[in-house]
């Protein structure tokens, strides 16, 4: 069996396993039988954080402890019109020519490939090696949870290698850091008097990765849903009796919903107004977006808010920030600062939203961070800003930087690229809490990652596979 395919059966194994961020136990489990099969010592923290210690092969014992690092869970996204259930059931994985891709669903590449090569490499006795710490972290997706509580002597490695990047032949040295923000309106219900009622559902949006894919111009349902609301109010007053849109803190919303009351008489005017909008959307998205889609049907009236609190829901969602909000004055073409309407839905009390702040420049996630706070408070509403992570700075100087990108000229025969990126990784953090590390990050080519379009390039499974064992050899 070749090294591509032991990966991939690695990766269809572990993929059975429901890994969702915050349900990690299982995937813990699974990790610490296959370890104890192979007779790898392990431990596991109070916050789930897993290492495995794997010794070094005969020779490379007097070489540096490499720790190679990915996360554990992964974005659970699917389509309308998927079954799936994550808690329970299995990923299928689909080859199509050069590309895996699951059924319907996030393939959960972002970041089972790096847990699928680490259990090859130290699997594989034919590779040699120095000892190696196999670290996987908890709930990264939904804010770096993880690694933010990972204790000083968990693990005592110096070089750590990230399998969390997604574009094979790059080396990412550096990355954003961020912050989520949760907003709450209390808002007040009543029986309207305004008696019809209609269900609005926003789809045909391509969604994406809010760090990779935020400068792309791709449409957040979320903030078409308020500019549609918007408009709407501008024919009749509204009263909202439910509302629903994304999915998760670091995807773009894929789709969104509201269900609202209003005067019957203006019918036909919301749905000439529907038609007009949706025309107009498109026509702006005409170059990103393939068919977004207004979706007009009657409801029954219930419980709704409020006209004057649907006005200050509208407002607020109008008002808070969505997209790219500074681009780097020193690295042409890189995303400085940026914020993604993540969340927004009505329960029983209150208008609920979470937004994603991230940024290479702390002061500068900390004020867009304000801003929004800002924005929500002159709304009357509740603010909680989380603890957030750090940017992960770059070091041009690193023996490390400088020996992988000779390992990756000498085998293929080109220089890798070496970038920051937008996205936030958990190196930041684990070298602000063990100090002089050197750290890379790297990994497979994955598309789309956190939506159920996200598929890995099979043929840069095999590249990375003979990067990292030529890398690890060279520890003697």
């Amino acid at each position: 069996m070749d090294a591509t395919q032991k990966v991939l059966n690695i990766f269809e194994q572990l993929s059975a396993v429901p890994r969702g961020s915050g349900r990690e136990a299982k995937i813990s489990l699974w990790l610490q039988e296959r370890a104890a099969a192979h007779g790898f010592p392990w431990e596991s923290d109070a916050d789930g954080n897993l290492v495995i210690r794997v010794p070094a092969t005969p020779g490379y014992e007097s070489g540096p402890v490499i720790v190679l690092q990915g996360h554990m869970d992964m974005v659970c996204e699917k389509t309308p019109d998927s079954p799936h259930d994550f808690l329970k059931d299995p990923i299928r994985c689909i080859v199509e020519g050069d590309w895996l891709h699951a059924d319907r669903t996030t393939l959960g590449a972002d970041n089972g490939m790096a847990l699928a090569l680490a259990l090859a490499l130290a699997e594989d006795e034919s590779v040699a090696h120095p000892a190696l710490e196999l670290l996987f972290t908890v709930e990264e997706e939904v804010g770096i949870g993880g690694a933010n509580h990972l204790q000083p002597g968990f693990i005592r490695g110096k070089i750590l290698v990230n399998l969390d990047s997604e574009e094979e032949g790059s080396f990412v040295i550096g990355c954003a850091g961020g912050m989520k923000t949760r907003i709450r309106l209390p808002l007040t219900f009543e029986n309207p008097a305004l008696k019809a009622a209609f269900h609005l559902k926003i789809s045909g949006l391509q969604g994406g990765h809010s760090g990779i894919d935020i400068h792309k111009h791709r449409a957040s349902a979320n903030k078409l849903l308020s500019r549609t609301l918007a408009h709407l109010r501008k024919v009749t007053p509204l009263a909202l009796m439910d509302l629903d849109g994304g999915t998760a803190h670091n995807a773009i919303s894929r789709g969104a919903e509201v269900s609202f009351a209003c005067d019957a008489e203006k019918l036909p005017a919301i749905q000439q107004a529907v038609r007009e909008f949706e025309s107009v959307l498109n026509d702006e998205y005409s170059a990103t977006e393939s068919g977004i889609t207004l979706t007009l049907t009657p409801v029954e009236a219930g419980r709704a808010t409020i006209v004057s609190d649907t006005d200050k829901v509208i407002h607020l969602l109008m008002a808070l920030p969505h997209g790219v909000a500074e681009m780097s004055a020193s690295v042409e073409g890189f995303v400085e600062t940026s914020n993604n309407l993540a969340r927004i839905e009505i329960d029983a009390e209150a208008l609920k939203v979470v937004t994603s702040q991230r940024s290479s420049v702390m002061t500068r996630r900390d004020e867009l961070t304000e801003r929004i706070s800002a924005i929500a408070l002159l709304a009357g509403a509740e603010v909680d800003n989380s603890e957030g992570y750090p940017a992960w700075q770059p070091d041009t100087k690193s023996v490390l930087l400088q020996r992988s990108v000779d390992t990756y000229q000498a085998l293929f025969g080109k220089a890798p690229k070496v970038e920051m990126i937008h996205a936030g990784l958990e190196c930041g953090i684990i070298g602000a809490i063990y100090g002089n590390m050197e750290m890379i990050s790297l990994g497979v080519t994955i598309e789309n990652p956190h939506s159920p379009a996200e598929r890995l390039y099979i043929p840069s499974v095999g590249r990375v596979w003979r990067y990292l064992v030529t890398f690890l050899q060279a520890y003697q």
